[in-house]
């Protein structure tokens, strides 16, 4: 029964990420994606955050706290994807700038496929050490339904909004079937994770990767909630592809993937609350007149 419980999940996953990819590239349009190009500063310091700085921190706190082997690998798993598609939907709670979200799902997906199987080597020996099993399964996986998406949403928008409808479902659904089967055959090790130090670390390191989004988004409110979100939210999708795929009798890899997911949304929900409620005092201090006095009154 497990191991057919276990063939299920590798399908689910699987769906998950070609439907999650697919539906993204059907909201990517082009006049979307080459707005926050345009501002080369900016992509630097997106690339700069997520494919320097956010490993960087996950590697120095592997170092600082001993964590267990798999935990460790997990983690700068996590920390090496970025690109997560949901981008655009924390963008929209934080009222952050929707164009330069939709951009960034494109950039970090790509720097991605490229980080993970030639950069991550070098962090973890486990990884094979030849790039093309590592870029084969992201390249055809992420990149190409991404692509598809993205071709089909430039020639017809009447297609892509009732595909993207159908894909959506169907990733949600292969997504609660992927958290459900991954939970019910790794609860043990799950509950063991606590009092182990996974959790905090993975607490520490959303909250420390969103703050270097935040210092590196630029001069404008919703840059900078943007890049936060983006570089605290890591690409779980293409984090759990690899593992399944490299790590599959190590279920403890697995299992901090999904700490650090649910650490990030205790991180991140409410930081695109506190970014929203900045960005709507911004708007209302615009909007109220300023008062004229006596003096200026008097013709």
């Amino acid at each position: 029964m497990v191991e057919f419980l276990e063939g299920v999940l590798k399908v689910a996953v699987l769906v998950f990420v070609v439907t999650c990819m697919a539906a993204a590239g059907l909201g990517l349009s082009a006049q979307a994606l080459v707005a926050p190009f345009r501002r080369p500063r900016l992509v630097i310091a997106a690339v700069i955050a997520n494919f320097v700085v956010a490993p960087a921190l996950a590697y120095g706190l592997t170092e600082l706290v001993k964590l267990d082997r798999p935990h460790a690998i997990g983690l700068l798993l996590l920390a090496g994807a970025a690109g997560a598609p949901f981008l655009p939907k924390l963008a929209e709670l934080a009222k952050g700038d929707l164009a330069f979200s939709i951009g960034l799902v494109l950039l970090f997906t790509a720097g991605s496929a490229v980080f993970m199987p030639f950069v991550l080597p070098l962090l973890m020996p486990e990884l094979s050490a030849e790039p093309w099993p590592l870029l084969q399964p992201l390249l055809f996986t992420m990149l190409l339904p991404l692509a598809v998406g993205m071709v089909v949403k430039n020639r017809s928008e009447q297609w892509s909004a009732r595909l993207r409808t159908v894909l959506t479902r169907v990733s949600n659904i292969s997504m609660v079937l992927t958290v459900v089967l991954l939970v019910g055959l790794n609860f043990r090790a799950i509950l063991g994770t606590f009092g182990s130090g996974a959790v905090a670390v993975a607490v520490v390191f959303v909250a420390l990767a969103t703050a270097a989004g935040f210092a590196l988004g630029g001069p404008t409110a919703g840059t900078r909630s943007v890049l936060a979100l983006g570089t605290g939210q890591r690409n779980v999708a293409a984090a759990l592809l690899v593992a399944t795929q490299n790590f599959p009798d190590e279920p403890g890899v697995v299992v901090m993937l999904l700490v650090s997911t649910l650490a990030g949304l205790v991180v991140l929900l409410p930081a695109g609350r506190w970014f929203a409620r900045r960005a709507s005092e911004v708007i209302e201090s615009r909007s109220v007149p300023i008062p004229v006095s006596l003096e200026e009154r008097q013709p």
